[in-house]
This record gives structure tokens, sequence and C-alpha cells, in this order.
């Protein structure tokens, strides 16, 4: 038998065609390698065989017999932490993190043959690499952060992050029952506990309040019902708790994604984490402190306290803990100590596939699981119109379902015009979707009686979510009581929906959020239930995955939008008339910064003919994208500089102030405009353009300004990027700059290069290798302007940056070009045809 070194260990091997990814993880418990593609176009899977990079995923163990493979396990094992992994948690070079162990051995890589690579060779050594939450810019000053480390002229030492430990769970949920009924003390044990409770807002809570123990010992567990998705609201969490009470942030923790107990939360969505929990926290928190001031030692206490007025809260202007850079350790991270729910394992587990219909609304005619049923340790599960399989690896439960021989009804062809489709269907909507209009003035008689009318029509492409880990969930009944764990933004309505399918009660419902792979608004709990019905058809616990061609098929889409402009200025140039009509989209994004006496703004729900949902910032960007680019072009037809055909424009002083933040970072000035004079570059003439664009969304102003470089065969950079954001009181300045970037390199890819191809009404090519999303190559010079305003509450980062960037590059393409491009994305091809 042949066997390979591992970490310095050797192992055997005992299927030499088995992939080398599923030996690390199945056979040896190795899951810093991770799977991510199943095609080597992400490098999450990323090891080294004799010190150089390969993909596990596309090698078989018995093809390194007898070689050495690092993980990332055994990077730095024995001894301290390799010097790239202590600088990516310097940097916080990550978000999710799932993609970080492949990047870190990467970058190891890199250093061993080149002690002090340039930016070029970073970028050119991790390109293989995908981080979904566009953290390239910190992940490039953390290789030469590593590689000074290296040479001994910086240093950061780091330690290991202890490990929380389970909380015990509750008879009852506690967000089910009333404060005064509720086990506390026998799963915090003793101490201090308070409560704010819930608040209403129209027909939902805004938030079920919070809740935070304290221990005789000083140490301070606090409740919120926001997940963590690799947004770090949790180190923002723990600064306003630790402000409020006095504490140090190291004696505080914070519970999330556990719906027995936290407080019941509508889900983590709109950027509303700091205006929700973090106020919720602060007053619990605040509670806490005046109630400790006039009480004697917590030894022995077991007292529960239900707060019933407003507890004077610290002016953000006073704030001494939080406001301030602060980032957690993140040694789980970058050791792989941090488990995913793609990495989790229970005794007796197996692991479920799903029968998949050949396309969208197939219906399944008739089914024959026979092959499936015969193949050795294989379990057929049926469930109505569901049939699934369990079996002891996910290979094997892949084979099985794919065994079965299903007979569908499929549906016609879905539209090639997809504008037009949208066009001619429409509907009454409901929810987020439902119709808006809202008009001031006459808009027009307004419209008639303009020197200069401009209309225009801007679409935007469906676009897929694409986490870096695709869908995951693991489910354990045990005795009558479910609990699944399992990567989503609201594990309180997966609670829910998991009590409506199997029709028990939710009390007797667990849903716990591990660490999630990403999620940008997709992920909202199918996988969930699939893994239950699994786990109670074939009465063991059963983990599902989805695989990426899953993801991409069995997933919704950012909607498609189609949305229609039209405008009117006077003599003065001045705006008199504006009519917005968004179909598809949504509203979000709608508010108007301009002043202008008569505008009307509209959404037209329409029935998609794809599976559409939220996104990150759901329609912002394609309502942010129509309203600038039109801005641009009256300012083009008025004969005015954008920047100052905005600001005579605006009606918003918070705006204007970014405005100018964002302008006098990038250096705006009267050189910028259409068809400038070109230079003479590498061999060929190239046209420098920039462009600007301004939004305001869920209570965050941003502005962003983005230059490009054309060259005479129409192919286009994007070469800088300047955002300035205001989101009132900023919690955690570190945390909200790393938003900035890496939401303006996602909307890089939605607005250059991204978009879903359909082939009849079916995705054309379900994989990353057939749907570009940002590399490091794909990345410009970011930088990032951050204005604090104590003076206001605090808003969400995770999604309003994103809004600007696409009509900013648009309008530097017009600017460098003289082609306006109203579709995104701008560039599929990367060249202005």
């Amino acid at each position: 038998m042949s066997s390979v070194i591992v970490n310095s260990k050797t192992c055997e091997i005992g299927e030499p065609g088995q992939p080398l990814l599923v030996f690390l993880r199945s056979g040896l418990g190795l899951t810093g390698a991770k799977p991510g593609c199943g095609e080597g176009a992400c490098g999450a899977c990323t090891v080294l065989v004799d010190g150089a990079p390969v993909l596990a995923c596309q090698v078989r163990v018995g093809d390194v017999a007898g070689r050495s493979v690092t993980t990332i396990e055994g990077l730095a094992d024995p001894g301290p932490l390799h010097p790239v992994q202590r600088a990516l948690a310097a940097e916080r070079a990550f978000q999710c993190g799932y993609c970080t162990p492949g990047i870190a051995l990467r970058a190891a890589a890199l250093l061993a043959a080149d002690a002090d690579p340039g930016d070029d060779q970073i970028v050119a050594a991790l390109n293989p690499c995908l981080c979904r939450c566009g953290c390239y810019p910190r992940i490039t000053r953390a290789v030469h952060r590593a590689a000074a480390m290296s040479r001994g002229d910086d240093e950061a030492a780091l330690e290991p992050e202890p490990v929380p430990a389970a909380l015990v769970r509750p008879s009852r949920p506690w967000d089910l029952s009333e404060p005064g009924e509720r086990d506390w003390f026998g799963v915090l044990g003793d101490g201090l506990v308070v409560v704010w409770p819930a608040e209403s807002s129209g027909t939902w809570p805004r938030t079920g309040g919070a809740w935070l123990h304290i221990a005789p010992s000083g140490a301070v567990t606090a409740f919120t019902g926001k997940v963590d998705i690799g947004q770090d609201n949790q180190t923002a969490f723990r600064l306003l708790v630790a402000e409020e009470l006095r504490a140090d942030p190291a004696d505080v923790r914070v519970v999330q994604g556990d719906t027995d107990v936290c407080p019941y939360d509508p889900g983590t969505f709109g950027s509303r984490s700091m205006p929700d929990a973090g106020e919720a926290l602060r007053r619990a928190a605040a509670g806490a402190r005046q109630i400790l001031a006039s009480r004697p030692p917590l030894a022995g206490t077991r007292r529960v306290e239900v707060l019933a007025a407003e507890p004077e809260l610290t002016s953000p202007a006073d704030w001494t803990t939080a406001g301030r850079p602060h980032a957690a350790p993140g040694t789980d991270v970058v050791t792989g100590v941090r488990r995913f729910v793609s990495d989790m394992e229970l005794p007796g587990m197996v692991h479920g596939a799903v029968l998949r219909a050949p396309a969208p609304a197939a219906v399944l005619r008739t089914v024959d699981s026979g092959p499936a049923e015969a193949m050795p340790g294989v379990t057929v599960v049926r469930d109505g119109d569901f049939v699934g399989v369990t079996a002891g690896d996910p290979l094997t439960a892949r084979r099985a379902v794919a065994a079965i021989k299903a007979d569908w009804d499929m549906p016609a062809p879905g539209p090639a015009d997809l504008a037009g489709y949208l066009r001619s269907h429409p509907v009454a909507g409901d929810g987020w979707q439902r119709a808006v209009r809202s008009e001031t003035g006459d808009t027009e008689a307004a419209l008639a009686a303009a020197v200069t009318q401009v209309k225009a029509t801007y679409t935007t492409a469906y676009l897929a979510h694409v986490p870096l880990e695709t869908r995951a969930a693991l489910a354990e009944w045990d005795d009558g009581r479910l609990t699944v764990w399992t990567g989503t933004n609201v594990p309180f309505a997966v609670r829910a929906r998991l009590s409506q399918t199997f029709g028990i009660s939710e009390a007797a419902i667990r849903v716990i959020v591990p660490p999630v792979g990403g999620g940008f608004g997709g992920k909202h709990g199918a996988e969930a239930v699939e893994a239950a019905r699994l786990a109670r058809g074939a009465g063991r616990p059963v983990k599902v995955r989805w695989s990426r061609a899953e993801e991409f098929q069995r997933g919704y889409l950012r909607p498609m939008a189609v949305i229609d402009v039209r405008a009117g200025l006077d003599a003065a140039g001045s705006i008199t008339a504006w009519d917005f009509l968004d179909i598809n989209a949504g509203a979000s994004g709608f508010a108007f910064p301009y002043a202008v006496p008569n505008r009307r703004l509209r959404y037209q729900p329409a029935d998609s003919p794809h599976a559409q949902g939220p996104y990150r910032a759901l329609a912002a960007t394609a309502n942010t994208f129509a309203r600038e680019s039109h801005i641009d072009e009256l300012a083009y037809v008025a004969h005015a500089d954008p920047l100052r055909f905005r600001l005579r424009h605006l009606d918003d002083e918070r705006l204007a102030a970014v405005v100018e933040a964002a302008v006098g970072r990038f250096g705006w000035g009267p050189g910028w405009r259409p068809a400038g004079r070109p230079a003479w570059r590498d061999g060929c003439w190239v046209w420098r353009g920039a462009g600007m664009a301004v939004g305001l969304e869920k209570g965050g102003r941003v502005a962003t300004c983005a230059e490009v470089s054309a060259d005479g065969t129409g192919h286009v950079s994007v070469t800088r990027i300047v955002t300035a954001y205001e989101c009132g009181a900023v919690v955690n300045p570190d945390a909200v700059i790393s938003q900035i970037e890496g939401g303006t390199v996602m909307a890089l890819g939605g607005a250059l290069f991204e978009t879903v191809v359909f082939d009849q009404g079916r995705i054309a090519r379900p994989s990353l290798a057939g749907y570009r999303v940002p590399r490091f190559a794909d990345v410009p010079e970011i930088d990032v302007v951050l204005l604090d305003r104590p003076d206001l509450p605090s808003a969400g980062a995770g999604e309003t940056p994103l809004i600007a960037v696409a009509p900013a590059v648009a309008n530097a393409i017009f600017a460098a070009t003289g082609r306006r491009l109203r579709s995104l994305p701008l560039l599929p091809d990367g060249a202005v045809r």
C-alpha cells in the first residue's frame, strides 16, 4: 500500500483514485482545504505539494504518493504562525474567511520563491484564488507585510483565540417564552440578566430586543438575533456593549445565530445590524450599567431585570471604545480552525443529495429509484414529490441520485427577449416587490414645457450570488426535536419554514448558524428543509451541500431591471421634470437626492421568467445606475461639468459633504471632459476619463469617482476608484472600510462583466468557469474616505457603498470614449463596441 506525507506525517493511501480533497477532508479530517467549485476555478482547495500550490479537487491522491502535502493546518505546525498567517490576521484581510486557507498557502509559496514580490507578482501568484467578499486590496497589503515580517522589519504577535464553550440547549427557545420563565441560569450560571424588550414597527417586530448576562467574574455574554456572515457585525456589537458597560471588549462575548437562545429577528439584511440590533444591545448594556451601579456584587446572584424605561446612553461623541479601529484576532481563519457548515460532522452522519428537475418548473411524472436502492449503503427517501438519497460519502450520494430514472413534464422554453417579456408581464406584487408610485408636481406638464427633453432606457442583467461556500445544511432529529445547522441570513424564518413543513412546533426546532462562506442575500434556507427531510427519512444525521451547478441552477438570481427615464431642462440648464419607471428590479434606492419641482417615481413588478430574490443592495444598484447615468446625460446636454451640475441640484447637505470629500481625494478638475486628449502609451494612444455618481440608501450617503483608460481598440480598464461614505456614527472604522473595499470589488463585477446567460430559459453554463466574477487582476486602485458623524445614528455599511460604482464607471467610459453605455454589464467582453 502506498503512502503520502501530510503535514509531516505518513498517511496510508487506501483508494488511489480518490480526489486528494476528499482524502484530506473525509479521510484525515483536515478541513482547511475547502470545496468550492469542483473544477479548479476558485482556488479554495489549494494545498502545497512539495512546496508548490496544487488544486486538491483536480488531483488524485495516488498522484501525490510519496510526496509531501501541506495543508493550512500544517503550515506552521509545529511552531509560531507563518508570517503570511500573522499578516493576514493583522490586516484583517478576510471577511467570511472561506477562501483564506487557500490564499495563505499560495502566498507562502510565493514568498518562499520571492522574498520581496511586487504587486504584479502577488496578483499573478494569487489570481487563481477567488475571494467573493472582495478583500483583494487587503490581501495584497498582507502579503507585503508578511514579506516585511520575514525580513524582521515588522511583527504581529497573535495569540490563538479561545474557542467558546457551546451553550446548553434550553428547555424551550427563549424568544418563545416570557423572561421570567426562561432557564437563564441553568444555561449561563449565576449572575445578572438584563433584557431590553422587543420593539415593533409596522406589522412585525423590528427587533426582538436584546439580552445580556454578566457573570460574577465580570464576563459578559450578549445575545442578538442578527447573524455574522462575514461583515463582522459581531465586533461592532462587542464594542457597543463594552462601551456602555465600561468593560474591556475582551471580556464581552456575543452570541448570534442560535434560535434557542437569541432574540427573534426577521433577518440580517438591509444593513439593519447597527440600527436595530446595535441599538438594542446598547440599551441592554446601558441598563445593566445603571443596575450594577446600585447593586451589591454578583456572587451567588441570580437576578433578571427587564428594562421598562429608556436608559441613558453614552453619546457617540463621548465614545472611548466604540468608534475606534478594532479587529478580532482571526487566528481561527488563518489556521483552518474555523468550521463552516461544509466542514461539520456528527456521529453517525451520512451525506445527502436531492433529485433535481432538469429545468425550473418541470413537473415530476414518474420515478424509478431501484438502481439507487441497489447501491450498497444508499438509502432513498421519498416525501411527496421530494426524492433524495443518503450515503456514506458525498460522491456516492451524487452517483446514487444520478442513477435514479425520472421522467419530467418540461416547461416551454424561456423568452429570448427578456426586457420585452418583463414589460409585457406586469403583476401587482407584494412585500418588498409591491408596486410603488410617488409624484410631486405635474410631471407630464413640466416635460411638455421643457426646453430640452432627454429620455433613455437602462437595463441591468440577472446576476448570481456565487458564494464561495455553496448552500449547505446539517440536520439531526433527536427524540422528536430537530436541530439544523445552516448558513443563512434568516434563521428564525428558517425555523418557521421547518415548522410548517413538518407540522411541529417551532419550540421543537433549533436553527444554528455557524460561520458562513459568503451569502450576499442568497442563503434563505431551502437546503435546511432538504437536510431535515433526508435526516427524518434516513433516521440519521444528514449533511446536504449543493454542488456549484445546483448553486447556479436552483438558487434565485438578482432581478433584471428595465428602467425608463425622461427628464426636462429649462433654458438655464436646470432640471424641471423627472419621470422614472423601474420594471421588475424593485424600489430600493428610490430616494431622490436632487431638487426637482416635478418628479414621478414608479416601480412596476413583473412576472419574472426566472427565480429572483434578495441580493446585496437589492434594486438600489439598478436604480442608482439609471438615475446617475441620466443625470450625467443631462449635464452633457446642458454643457455643464458633471460635478457642478450635481452640486447645483443636490437637495441633501449630508450627501453634498460626501461628494466634496470624494472629489477632494480624487482630484476632480476641469480637465475631466468627454473626448479628452489621448496620451501615447505602450505603443498606442490611450484616452483617460473620469466619472462620478452619488447615492443615498438605508441611512447612508455615498459618492464614488472612477477613472478609466481606453485604447484605440476599444479596450477599457478601470484604473482607480475613490468612494466616500457616511453612515452616521461609525462604530468600527476598520470593518466599515473593509465592507466598502469589498463591496466596491463586488460592484465592479456587476458593472463590468457579470451576467447570467440563458439558453431557452436555462442557465447556459452553470459553473464558475462559465460565470466570471472579479479576481485579483481585475481590481484597480481603491481609495476609501470614511466620514464619521457622531451626531447621527449609526447606519449599516454592507450595501450602500456598492450602488454608485456602476454609474461612476459608465460615466467615466463616456468621458474617455464618447460612448454612452446604458446596459449592465458595461463591458462583457472587455471592450466598447
